[in-house]
């Protein structure tokens, strides 16, 4: 498979599993639109993995909770690599309380950018890919976008969102050669779930592995999911392979949502 002349713009990629799909894609050939925040070394040091692959890369700093930033961003990458042809959905924050305690700013910032990041991003590729009748368009939901824990729910209803957003946008997209996806994995070992290990050890009193454990409850295998993982399950759906896998939610979860 080659990716070659391709160009992925991938949300939330300057660290974590988005950086690890950026990675995997540019090492199939595809160009890269890094997208996040981050230190300016660690920025920097994330495009110049990119580029020591061979491809080209660029970076935006685009605000996911502004839809005129999220515009605008893939209008620049168009003009730079003359097409958006991948576009993963990936940026994501994640907060936990009982929906009783649940700060109002939390649940806005959750959606804006677990959600509504993942349609005014669609908006904005879609009339290019569906006019050169090819366009892979990769949401990261969750396990989460198809059962519930308690303390989420803002993260919850997103990433359900997500799931209900990506098949009306492969109906839409069908018969165009666009295709979209929802990846859907368990506990990724992320900064933002070290976050939810952190917290639960502080809560109650254990050590982290103990909170880790706790965590991994929910996986059958008992292992987290690593981000290669999931970045190559991204690379798969970008290959013609894939080209009648569309509007379905893909688990990779170690089982959490097989009970």
């Amino acid at each position: 498979m080659s990716l070659n002349g391709k160009t992925a713009l991938v949300t939330g990629s300057t660290s974590g599993i988005g950086h690890g799909i950026a990675l995997a894609l540019a090492k199939e050939g595809a160009n890269i639109v890094l997208n996040g925040f981050g230190l300016p070394e660690q920025i920097d040091d994330a495009k110049k993995q990119i580029s020591d692959l061979g491809v080209k890369v660029s970076y935006s700093n685009a605000d996911m909770t502004k839809p005129e930033q999220i515009a605008d961003m893939v209008k620049k990458a168009e003009a730079e690599f003359g097409a958006v042809d991948i576009l993963v959905n990936n940026a994501g924050i994640q907060h936990t309380a009982s929906i009783v305690d649940f700060p109002t700013e939390k649940w806005d910032a959750i959606l804006a950018i677990n959600l509504s990041a993942v349609f005014h991003g669609t908006k904005a590729v879609l009339p290019g890919m569906m006019s050169r009748k090819w366009g892979r368009i990769i949401n990261i939901a969750s396990a989460h976008g198809l059962v519930a824990s308690a303390t989420k729910a803002a993260y919850v209803a997103a990433k359900h969102g997500v799931v209900g957003l990506t098949k009306v946008t492969a109906i839409e997209a069908g018969g165009t050669g666009v295709t979209c996806t929802a990846i859907c994995p368990g506990f990724v070992l992320t900064p933002l779930v070290q976050k939810q290990i952190d917290d639960i050890a502080a809560k109650e009193n254990i050590s982290k592995d103990d909170a880790a454990a706790r965590l991994l409850e929910k996986h059958p295998s008992h292992q987290f999911v690593l981000p290669e993982q999931v970045a190559g399950l991204a690379v798969f759906l970008c290959s013609d392979a894939a080209a009648q896998i569309t509007g379905v939610p893909l688990s990779i979860d170690g089982g959490w949502t097989a009970a």
